[in-house]
């Protein structure tokens, strides 16, 4: 059962660039890394609430990578959880269906910063029963020791991706993924930002969908360049320690308040992919404050803040 039905996009055209997406990003950090993705097809079981299927690629004690995973997967089902509603509520309830791309790389030198990247489109019945679709997505980057010259270049290919659709997109995102990736319960951002953006479909399906492609499109140059220069950093005892512990973070992040994590658990989604996103090692201590001065002070005073990039 397919629910979309516009004419203005096409599902399977959707499907096929999510897919050819991940197998891009994929082969790029294999080539990267040096190691190679496991590649994990599934298919949802016929007596399962949520039906469809997936590829999950994972990568897993690399030179590089610790731990990297990228999922595709399209699925349908015949009832929104409440994470896909909270800003649509005439659709509670109603059958959909949702396909995407979400990946997390985890990487082992603690000068390279942890990254997320997701793209996707949900498709809805109205109380009408008319089609409705929606897209969401974005990047983040989140750094354990802060570089000027890594942000600002993550910004700006963000900004860049999103220029040809209207200059009120990179600021509007940009300030929409500072308010989401934020820890309420601990009154911190959870690394410095990107462009986020949900329930998006002002421009009409066949133009929205093209700013996904373009914002998904434009990862690989937004991240690797900062892999290549930090990778080789040497390091040691202190800031794997540190690493570890602000990995911690993500992890309250992702299970306390992240919608997608939400989203995947309260549908029936296939939880190992869906955790794909937590790091192999994470640490929590208690009221762990950095030395005033020290290059771990330094993440909090000067990047785990609020500001204009670029």
């Amino acid at each position: 059962m397919t629910i979309l039905n516009t004419p203005a996009v096409d599902p399977q055209a959707v499907r096929d660039y999510l897919m050819g997406l991940q197998a891009r990003i994929c082969a790029a950090i294999s080539a990267l890394d040096g190691a190679e993705f496991v590649s994990d097809p599934w298919e949802k079981a016929s007596h399962e609430p949520l039906q469809g299927n997936g590829i999950t690629k994972i990568l897993e004690e690399g030179a590089v990578f610790e731990r990297a995973g990228c999922g595709f997967s399209h699925v349908r089902g015949p009832r929104l959880p409440p994470s896909a509603t909270q800003h649509r509520p005439e659709l509670s309830g109603a059958p959909f269906e949702a396909m995407g791309v979400s990946l997390v790389f985890h990487p082992r030198n603690p000068y390279v910063p942890t990254v997320h990247m997701n793209v996707r489109m949900l498709a809805a019945k109205n109380p009408q029963g008319d089609d409705v679709c929606w897209f969401g997505g974005g990047m983040d980057l989140t750094p354990f020791y802060g570089f000027d010259a890594d942000v600002k270049h993550f910004h700006l290919a963000c900004k860049s991706a999103l220029q040809a659709y209207g200059d009120d997109k990179y600021p509007r995102f940009k300030a929409w993924c500072d308010d989401y990736f934020f820890l309420k319960h601990r009154n911190e951002p959870r690394g410095v930002g990107g462009v986020f953006f949900d329930d998006f479909s002002e421009l009409g399906p066949k133009r929205s969908f093209e700013m996904l492609q373009s914002v998904g499109d434009a990862f690989l140059g937004a991240y690797l360049p900062i892999v290549a220069r930090r990778k080789d950093t040497e390091y040691g005892e202190r800031e794997r320690a540190f690493q570890l512990y602000r990995r911690g973070r993500y992890v309250e992040f992702n299970l306390v308040w992240d919608r997608g994590t939400h989203f995947g658990l309260q549908s029936g989604g296939r939880t190992e992919s869906i955790l794909l996103s937590m790091p192999p090692h994470a640490a929590w201590s208690y009221q762990n404050v950095p030395a005033p001065g020290t290059a771990e002070d330094a993440l909090y005073q000067q990047y785990l803040v609020r500001k204009d990039w670029i």
